[in-house]
């Protein structure tokens, strides 16, 4: 039976700002900013990029790490009503993400469960901070993306499901490719589906997705009826 999956990110999307690049520009040395250019160049992979930069902050900060941006981090409008509007609506929503599992679960706890986060993992043990890849790509993919979206929505998924994917960067490109549409709440996601041709629509907050996914139910013509009566 054709299913409604939806996928969405964590970093710039459901938070306001990158958390990553938050913690690079409150803890990390300079060298950072020159891997950061090149992950969005897409001169390094992003799993490369990454691990790099976390392993220019020592593991005896991880508490200051947390609570720093446990302090600092903004939802975006509307994402605690999106997520109680799918948990009503028995929406099958999963949180797919480029951060680490030690801010990822924090800030989510008490609104998403940890079995629909999918996001990298983070070791301590050592001198510096190594990010692990539970997600890594699989055989149809070779981008080397850490946490590899496009392998999890084809584990996850099946053929001729209604796969909408919500994001925002460079991370969320190729599960973009993925998708039925597209939900980009950024200028650099929204200009690589108009180049390439996605299905895709923008927004700001998460009332506009609802409203969004409210109105693709009704209008079955343009957009295929989904498998789901939302209210």
């Amino acid at each position: 039976m054709k299913k409604l999956k939806i996928y969405c990110d964590f970093d710039g999307t459901i938070t306001t700002t990158d958390n990553i690049i938050s913690l690079m520009k409150q803890f990390a040395p300079p060298e950072w900013i020159s891997i950061k250019d090149d992950i969005l160049a897409q001169k390094t992979s992003i799993k490369e990029g990454v691990g790099e930069m976390f392993r220019l902050l020592p593991s005896s900060s991880r508490a200051k790490l947390i609570d720093y941006l446990l302090d600092t981090h903004q939802l975006r409008t509307g994402f605690i009503d999106f997520i109680e509007w799918s948990n009503q609506n028995n929406i099958d929503l999963k949180i797919v993400s480029g951060g680490i599992d030690f801010f990822v679960e924090p800030i989510l706890e008490g609104i998403v469960p940890n079995e629909k986060i999918f996001c990298n993992s983070s070791d301590f043990s050592g001198d510096t901070i190594r990010i692990t890849w539970p997600y890594s790509c699989d055989e149809h993919c070779s981008n080397e993306c850490g946490c590899c979206k496009t392998s999890i929505i084809r584990n996850d998924s099946e053929k001729g499901d209604y796969i909408i994917v919500i994001g925002d960067s460079i991370t969320d490109l190729e599960g973009a490719k993925m998708a039925d549409l597209v939900l980009a709440c950024d200028d650099f996601l929204a200009g690589k589906c108009e180049e390439l041709g996605l299905n895709y629509l923008s927004f700001e907050t998460f009332d506009e997705v609802i409203s969004i996914l409210k109105e693709i139910n009704r209008e079955a013509g343009t957009y295929g009826k989904l498998p789901c009566e939302v209210e």
